[in-house]
């Protein structure tokens, strides 16, 4: 249903003439009929009162009625349309003159008029234009993408061979494993906690995996964070399974069934054979449920998915840089089918960089070209880069570890939803850990974690890509040992897999 013909609805159920609804809404009564007509739709001072008037008349007839409260939040467009303004406002959408509308349904108390009041404003939403003068220029299709990018984008280099090259991928494979597993114990938990569970337990800096024996009586009954009965490294047969460490595991799968020329709508029915929607979350949870309804991408990735620029296809592209050493840009195409199908703009844009990134760490040892590298794949027009480039200019004018992490603190609010999964926000933890890890795999991935935000992803992807660059000889057995040879998996019909029966699968998709 359009929000006119909810309007129109509310209206009539109400028993309100055009003028009576005007004078209570505190409107024209020619603003009503171009709100029933479609020609316009509610805005300015009085929109909350809008929401209200909707939400008491607009009221669902019949007696088959949707049990709303059953379906995940992540399920659920009107669950999360808190963070659509804000989504739309940061694209670039001239949706201000709305915000009150916005934050008027976002209060409703959840049910069936609500959800359908949602799904009404998400038609409107496709229709909102750019507002003037916004900065940026985010293309979502891969050829206007590739329109902005600088001269030498498609340069590549011979890939190592032989030994160097599988222990290269080893090391790529056990750095994301270990660096999601460092991040998991405490995936949620915010900084005030975290950092006083670091230095109550003796790992200040942190320097290794927290441990059940490190978590007291105190700290469950005084955090909020339910730090009891996670996963800790020492209570584990082996590495647990993760969507960070899925995704990889389902791009084996991908690749081996549909090669390396596998399209969008294959990345969509691979999703749906082997994985139980459960495994999947925020926009990879609403693209899912978008595939149940009969969407494909692109238009899996927008419609009534507010998480659409979230971290989930960042944490999806590393097998793709593995399966191209030396290759960027075939990393980033590959990464570009796959996000997709989930993802637009700067949420597409962070799985094409650290696929990248992890294709040049096969044949670059310098950071900063490889996170240059990463750089060139996509939109230098975008919010993404220009963040990771301020970044980096401040890290070579000499700004302090300290100063420059809590630059992402001051941007970003870790307690919202929207900026604790945000991809930019989380690139940015990832880039700053590189460059002031200095190499060091342990340091780096500790580094990642101990800043917060969606932690098992950052540790996940700083550690693929330390891997990647040097190898597996410099990861030290004390992040390795806890995984005894094998990971769990979500992907139906691999469950536990041994890591280097994986390595080797990796090897043979290379191109």
């Amino acid at each position: 249903m359009k929000l006119s013909d909810l309007v129109r609805s509310a209206r009539i159920n109400g028993g309100f003439s055009y003028d009576a609804l005007a004078e209570h809404l505190n409107v024209s009564a020619c603003d009503i009929v171009r709100w029933e007509s479609g020609e316009s739709m509610p805005c300015g001072e009085d929109e909350r009162k809008t929401a209200a008037f909707l939400a008491e008349y607009a009221g669902v007839g019949g007696s088959m009625k949707m049990d709303v409260h059953s379906l995940h939040g992540w399920e659920s467009y009107a669950a999360g349309f808190e963070f659509e303004y804000r989504q739309l406002l940061e694209e670039g959408k001239d949706v201000e003159r709305y915000a009150g509308l916005f934050e008027g349904v976002s209060k409703l108390e959840a049910g069936e008029t609500k959800t359908r009041i949602c799904e009404a404003l998400n038609e409107m939403i496709q229709t909102i234009p750019m507002r003037k003068g916004y900065e940026y220029f985010e293309p979502s299709d891969l050829v206007s993408i590739r329109e902005t990018l600088p001269e030498g984008w498609m340069e590549k280099r011979n890939a190592p061979e032989g030994n160097i090259l599988e222990r290269k991928i080893r090391g790529a494979w056990l750095g994301r494993i270990c660096g999601c597993l460092l991040g998991k114990t405490v995936e949620g938990i915010r900084t005030n906690e975290l950092h006083d569970l670091l230095k109550k337990s003796g790992n200040w800096p942190m320097q290794r995996y927290i441990l059940s024996g490190d978590i007291t009586k105190d700290m469950v009954n005084r955090y909020t964070y339910p730090i009891a009965g996670r996963c800790f490294a020492d209570r584990i047969p082996c590495a647990p399974s993760d969507d960070d460490t899925n995704y990889m595991c389902l791009a084996y799968v991908l690749v081996e069934r549909y090669g390396r020329d596998f399209t969008s709508l294959d990345v969509s029915n691979t999703w749906l054979q082997y994985q139980p929607r459960n495994a999947y979350c925020t926009a990879e949870r609403a693209a899912y449920v978008n595939f149940l309804k009969g969407f494909r991408p692109p238009v899996s990735a927008v419609w009534q998915n507010p998480y659409r620029e979230w971290i989930g296809a960042q944490i999806r592209g590393d097998y793709f840089g593995y399966i191209n050493p030396g290759n960027p840009s075939k990393a980033a195409e590959m990464a570009w089918r796959d996000a997709s199908v989930s993802h637009v703009k700067n949420g597409i844009y962070g799985e094409m960089f650290i696929s990248a990134m992890i294709a040049e760490a096969a044949v670059e040892e310098d950071i900063l070209k490889i996170i240059r590298a990463g750089l060139k794949q996509i939109p230098p027009s975008s919010r993404l880069y220009r963040s990771v480039e301020n970044a980096l200019d401040a890290y070579i004018n000499g700004v302090s570890c300290e100063d420059a992490f809590k630059s992402i603190y001051e941007r970003y609010d870790e307690k919202n939803g929207h900026d604790w999964c945000h991809v930019i926000s989380n690139a940015l933890i990832v880039v700053l850990s590189l460059l002031f890890g200095n190499g060091d795999f342990g340091k780096s991935i500790c580094m990642a974690v101990q800043a917060g935000f969606d932690t098992d992803c950052n540790g996940a992807t700083v550690g693929s890509i330390l891997g990647m660059l040097y190898g597996d000889g410099t990861i030290e057995e004390k992040w390795t040992k806890p995984l005894n040879g094998m990971l769990d998996t979500e992907i139906i019909g691999l469950g536990r897999v041994d890591i280097e029966d994986m390595v080797q699968n990796t090897i043979s998709h290379i191109g």
